[in-house]
């Protein structure tokens, strides 16, 4: 049995209203649509120690009132598609959890920025998605940390939220010591919309929609990396808007900073000026195509 004390070491609540927000944050001031969906509560982890969530790997804290739900979006960013989620929160004056992988986020920068810009939290989804549990713990260990660095870097060398979620949700024990030692929370999820696997946003909705009901809340898995999830994103925000649910934003006590070798290993990677580059869009256009 879960206690209180043991839920509180890990979790900080700050229960707000979306109206409390709006006054207190910038992002949420300019919301213009009076039927948002919003942000119910926001919510602080500790995350000393890297405590995991989401039920289909780590039951520790459960934290989520009945028909509140964590949206999360893995595998960005991506030019077009995490846009399109971005304007779907916007509009709905919410926010998200997102893990993007380290090479897209050094592919597409100025992307990451627009994610950070929003007020969205941003954690890590290592450096190239592999499966973890297939490679030697330094092999690991190098994929989480130039993760991390990857997104710093994007951001300009900030520190990053203390999040993580591991490829395929797989979870080797090296690795979970490992980035418990780092204090970096891990997140699995509650309910996987399969998104990577539907071809309309339609089935996505309706795969989320119909995990809620049966489950009544939770920590959604989806993918602004993928264009069923980027089409199904305004739809899906009206329909829990209209189903009740409240969203809760996750933010992070303490923030990682990312290893300086590792920092040096994706700069030298990925050709350096990832930090000064000017927006892609900004640098490259179209100008006539057949």
């Amino acid at each position: 049995m879960r206690t209180a004390l043991a839920l509180a070491a890990a979790i900080s609540l700050s229960v707000a209203s979306t109206a409390a927000l709006a006054q207190n944050t910038p992002a949420a001031a300019k919301c213009e649509n009076p039927n948002a969906l919003g942000v119910a509560r926001v919510v602080e982890i500790d995350t000393t120690g890297g405590p995991g969530f989401g039920f289909e790997h780590f039951k520790a804290y459960d934290f989520l009132q009945d028909k509140e739900v964590v949206l999360t979006f893995d595998d960005g960013p991506w030019p077009g598609h995490t846009a399109a989620v971005l304007k779907a929160l916007a509009d709905q004056c919410t926010k998200a959890l997102f893990f993007p992988i380290g090479k897209h986020s050094g592919w597409h920068p100025e992307v990451l920025k627009r994610v950070a810009a929003a007020g969205h939290t941003i954690g890590t989804h290592t450096w190239s998605h592999k499966d973890l549990s297939r490679l030697t713990e330094d092999e690991a260990k190098a994929e989480i940390e130039k993760g991390i660095a990857a997104v710093s870097i994007a951001l300009g060398g900030k520190p990053v939220p203390p999040f993580i979620r591991f490829p395929a949700l797989r979870h080797p024990p090296a690795m979970v010591k490992y980035v418990g030692e780092r204090n970096i929370s891990m997140f699995s999820t509650d309910l996987d919309s399969f998104d990577f696997k539907a071809r309309k946003g339609d089935q996505v909705i309706k795969t989320v929609m119909a995990k809620l009901a049966k489950l009544g809340k939770g920590i959604v898995l989806m993918h602004d990396f993928q264009q069923a999830t980027a089409s199904a994103a305004p739809e899906l925000l009206k329909q829990l808007k209209e189903g009740g649910y409240k969203v809760v934003q996750i933010t992070g006590k303490t923030p990682t900073e990312p290893k300086k070798e590792y920092v040096d290993m994706v700069i030298k990677e990925m050709g350096g000026g990832l930090d000064e580059a000017r927006p892609m869009s900004s640098v490259i256009k179209t100008i006539q195509s057949n």
